[in-house]
């Protein structure tokens, strides 16, 4: 029954549990026994061929042509036809492909069978073709969505299961990403970076079965909390890596002084929580639960709900083996060539497309103040004969002594994502678009920060900032609220994060859009009723921020206004900016309002709040959170 059961879990999850007791949740008895329902007569055979009783037009593989139409009741048993043709009865239609046939069984039972074999794999070539480019670019986005699927129906924790906080990619023999579901695009364009150094630090010692997760923001990461879990696809005789899929996933705790990971004074990344650098997760199919669990329980602030982060672990581990599942089956299907060749071409025509995109943009350069009195800074300088790009960040404010430093890898994903958005056909974002472009992050800047710096409001803050300096740059959007609203709250039995939707810019040719999440997050809400039913708080106010976008010939997009009520004392934790730097208008288009701060104690005392803060809230208590306003363009009428 164990070997059983560790088969089909292995299938479906990807590993094998740890050692422990199998629960027999249901039985199921199934009982035969012998029938008095006569059998259909045995009838004789008839070898002559069967008549048509006319033709009819059929379309099939692209095209029309004749084919026979057979009336049901005019065939017999022993007689069988090959398509295209057409069986009818007063109550079916039965068509018949080419390469299949229908025969009358002894029973007077039609029964269809293939009797020519399928298409060899080897019928789609390597070479590119602008068809199949779009049939496989759809079919690897179509793998990393079910691999999403899988996540979210897996999952354990709110932030997961119900924010969909979480991102799922395909990626080559390299390392490079290949595509993507439409996730989060700052876990999206820095994952690459991860999975390249899990491939680089074990190349030569990883088996069939291992997975490895990690979250270090000088490999890849993003913050601590993001949590990347990543399985190397192998050929059937367990040789050769093929491919990589990896999955991302925001674990509500993963250590640190905070409740949520986020503590708005960190100044070390082990502040932050548990730093986890190329960890083997499943060593040859089983799960390393014991070691991972004293893992997530190590260091001066250690993981707060085990058990929840394994769940998760697990769950990402369960939507890999999806992903390579699925890979598997177009491999048996095309060929391996073919995929390969496949995942090469869509990279280049990402390529291709972001170029084209480049022959049509001018030189621009933007500043975007941030609200601690530092600056990002950009330069764009566009090539367009050559149709490639420099985008160089010299000038950027140096290393913040806090926790608002991104790692170069999520100045990466920022890039990725605007240039991306820039390519008015529907292709997977994936390392192609990057190729034109060169970037320049200076090394100690907020940007590019050096160990050990604390970045968990960089991944989310200043990742916004930079998207909308680009933009700014490019003269293409207002700039967005600039912010991620990050809102954590938790003691020591509940732990919860969300981000907070807010405007967005106007454009050159369009208006803002009201209360959405945008740029470098695209996750969502949790229900009320969800919310309410997990964590002890109520929701007492989720509404538009009206008239807080941005005057314009467009206007901005508005914010929102988000009032909780605790039903327990806990630490809330605040991180969030444009409080004092409103999102700025372009071409003569307004600022968008700034976001605003405050707890309203039980007794009815209002304390404003800064932009990062953190507060002992008791039973009673209201946290109120207005979210800032996208900047209009254009003057107003």
């Amino acid at each position: 029954m164990r070997a059983a059961f560790e088969a089909a879990h292995r299938d479906r999850f990807g590993f094998v549990p740890a050692d422990r007791p199998l629960v027999v949740e249901s039985l199921v008895v199934e009982a035969i026994g012998r029938t008095d329902t006569p059998e259909d007569p045995k009838l004789p055979l008839h070898p002559e061929p069967p008549h048509a009783a006319g033709t009819v037009r059929l379309c099939n593989a692209g095209g029309w042509r004749q084919a026979p139409l057979f009336r049901r009741e005019q065939l017999h048993p022993g007689q069988h036809l090959r398509g295209p043709a057409l069986v009818i009865e007063p109550i079916a239609t039965v068509v018949v492909e080419p390469g299949w046939q229908a025969a009358v069984n002894s029973r007077n039972h039609l029964v269809l069978s293939r009797y020519q074999p399928r298409p060899a794999a080897e019928t789609v070539t390597t070479r590119v073709d602008p068809v199949l480019l779009e049939v496989f670019a759809n079919l690897f986005m179509a793998i990393a969505e079910q691999m999403g699927v899988t996540l979210a129906n897996t999952a354990h924790s709110v932030n997961i299961k119900e924010r969909l906080d979480f991102s799922c990619a395909l990626f080559d023999r390299e390392g490079r990403l290949v595509a993507n579901a439409p996730h989060v695009p700052v876990h999206l364009g820095s994952m690459g970076e991860s999975v390249r150094a899990v491939l680089r630090d074990n190349r030569g010692r990883m088996r069939p079965g291992d997975v490895f997760m990690q979250n270090a923001p000088y490999n890849g990461g993003t913050h601590l909390p993001d949590v990347t879990v990543i399985t190397p696809c192998w050929d059937a005789a367990g040789r050769e890596i093929l491919f990589f899929v990896g999955s991302r996933g925001h674990h509500a705790d993963i250590g640190g002084r905070t409740p949520g990971s986020s503590p708005p004074d960190a100044r070390r990344i082990e502040e932050e929580g548990v730093l986890i650098d190329n960890w083997l997760l499943v060593e040859g199919g089983r799960l390393r639960e014991a070691e991972t669990r004293e893992l997530l329980s190590s260091g001066p602030w250690p993981c707060r709900r085990v058990e929840q982060n394994l769940a998760d672990l697990a769950a990402q581990v369960a939507a890999n083996e999806t992903g390579r599942r699925e890979l598997v089956r177009m491999v048996d299907h095309f060929g391996l060539d073919t995929v390969q060749a496949y995942m090469g071409h869509v990279q280049d025509n990402a390529e291709a497309s972001v170029r084209r995109v480049l022959a049509n943009l001018k030189d621009g350069a933007f500043t975007c103040p941030l609200d601690d009195g530092g600056r990002i800074c950009v330069r764009i300088s566009v090539d367009r004969e050559r149709r490639q790009a420099t985008i160089d960040f010299t000038g950027t404010s140096a290393q913040h002594p806090g926790n608002r430093n991104a790692p170069q890898a999520v100045c990466r994903a920022a890039v990725l994502y605007v240039f991306r958005t820039l390519v008015d056909t529907d292709i997977p974002l994936n390392e192609g678009c990057l190729k034109p472009l060169e970037l320049i992050i200076p090394e100690g800047t907020l940007l590019n920060p050096r160990y050990p710096a604390a970045v968990v409001a960089g991944n989310t803050e200043v990742s916004q900032a930079i998207t909308d300096c680009l933009y700014g740059a490019l003269g293409l959007l207002a700039a967005s609220q600039g912010t991620m609203n990050n809102f954590l709250y938790g003691n020591a039995c509940h732990q919860n994060y969300e981000t907070i939707c807010g405007g967005t810019g106007a454009g050159p040719d369009h208006p803002g859009t009201d209360a959405v999440h945008s740029h470098m997050t695209n996750t969502r809400m949790t229900d009320p009723e969800v919310l309410e039913q997990r964590f002890p708080v109520r929701v007492e106010e989720f509404a538009i921020r009206t008239g807080s976008g941005g005057r314009g010939r467009f206007p901005g997009g508005a914010g929102v206004v988000r009032r909780l009520r605790f039903l327990e004392a806990m630490t809330a934790t605040l991180l969030s900016s444009r409080r004092l730097t409103p999102p700025y208008g372009l071409a003569g288009g307004g600022p968008g309002a700034c976001g605003r701060n405050r707890l309203i104690r039980a007794d009815g005392r209002v304390i404003e709040l800064r932009g990062d803060d953190e507060v002992q809230v008791r039973a009673g208590d209201q946290i109120v959170i207005e979210t800032p306003g996208g900047g209009g363009y254009g003057p107003p009428d």
